[in-house]
């Protein structure tokens, strides 16, 4: 393991071990909470969690064929985007700064030959697809917790979402406008870098009702997830806190202090699960939550990196029979 990634996960450890001292968990009834859960209904939360990865594999189809980049290698098949993507999450899950999203890109391009720029484009799309699609369930949820104003979650994830979607917006259309200026004051190599880049970001963006469908549906995957796991310890939690946790989760396990936001989520989606059930129960939830998405991702995606890996070797297996048989050989 990378010495930045051990150093990651100490500060991790360290993290999650002043949260358990400073904020009264007791861990002996977190693990009678957790055993006490239905396990069937968390096998059910499990599967939904993992049903996001085919829905966005299938977005992620799209984007690359509507980027061009199937113009150079072969589309991955569902199975494959799928494979890739809880791969990049792995990855993003152990490392800092989200890099499983450029590994990724990366490792489509190992076992295919597509370019690694305009595949990169299309990640970072799917990035601003996914920041809209976060800024239409917070609302949505805000609606439905608005009845209830003793126990509003903080506005700040609201005005949180409104900036990142102004912010994603802005640099959108800054990067429309200023896109000829900026092909012109770079030399070449990085000229024809900036040229792929942008084609496979801006060029994903077409076929949008199809990408927003498979994205939204994507989302209802994770916020499934904890639905299911809100059955299983038998609280009541209600759909629009269910949604705002979700989301929540998601913006904090790509805080890039720590591996996953890990030390970072934990705190942050109990004390928001706080707002309706007792402390201990919110941490039992939190637990059960982040034992699907952060371990289960670590595990099941270190599969896919062996898989991915094979993958991979095979191409170069099959490059290198290529380049040595005899009709090549006679060719060159």
């Amino acid at each position: 393991m990378a010495a930045p990634t051990i150093i990651s996960f100490t500060v991790g450890a360290l993290l999650l071990f002043f949260v358990v001292s400073g904020f009264d968990i007791n861990l002996a009834t977190t693990w009678k909470g957790v055993r006490a859960s239905n396990p069937i209904l968390y096998l059910i939360a499990l599967v939904a969690y993992y049903c996001t990865f085919p829905l966005r594999g299938l977005r992620w189809q799209i984007l690359l064929s509507n980027a061009g980049v199937t113009e150079d290698a072969a589309l991955p098949s569902t199975w494959a985007a799928s494979r890739l993507i809880l791969l990049g999450w792995m990855v993003s899950a152990i490392s800092w700064f989200r890099m499983g999203d450029a590994y990724r890109a990366y490792a489509y391009g190992q076992e295919s030959g597509a370019p690694l720029v305009r595949t990169l484009g299309t990640v970072i799309a799917e990035r601003f697809l996914d920041l809209a699609t976060i800024f239409i369930l917070i609302i949505a949820a805000f609606l439905l917790l608005y009845l209830d104003a003793e126990r509003q979650p903080s506005r700040i994830f609201l005005y949180v979402a409104i900036g990142l979607v102004v912010g994603a917006g802005l640099l959108l259309l800054v990067l429309q406008i200023t896109r000829d200026g900026i092909v012109k004051i770079l030399p070449g190599g990085l000229r024809k870098i900036y040229y792929n880049f942008y084609a496979g970001m801006m060029g994903s963006f077409q076929r949008i009702p199809m990408v927003t469908i498979w994205g939204l549906l994507g989302w209802v995957a994770e916020v499934g997830r904890l639905y299911f796991l809100v059955q299983a310890t038998g609280l009541d939690v209600g759909i629009g806190l269910i949604v705002f946790v979700t989301i929540a989760n998601a913006v904090l396990s790509a805080v890039p202090l720590t591996p996953g936001g890990l030390g970072v989520a934990e705190p942050g989606i109990a004390g928001l699960l706080a707002l309706q059930v007792p402390w201990d129960d919110a941490v039992t939830l939190a637990f059960l939550d982040r034992s699907i998405s952060y371990l289960s991702v670590v595990l099941f995606g270190s599969i896919a990196f062996i898989l991915h890996q094979r993958a991979a070797r095979s191409v170069r297996e099959t490059a290198r029979g290529a380049e040595g048989s005899p009709g090549v050989r006679k060719e060159t």
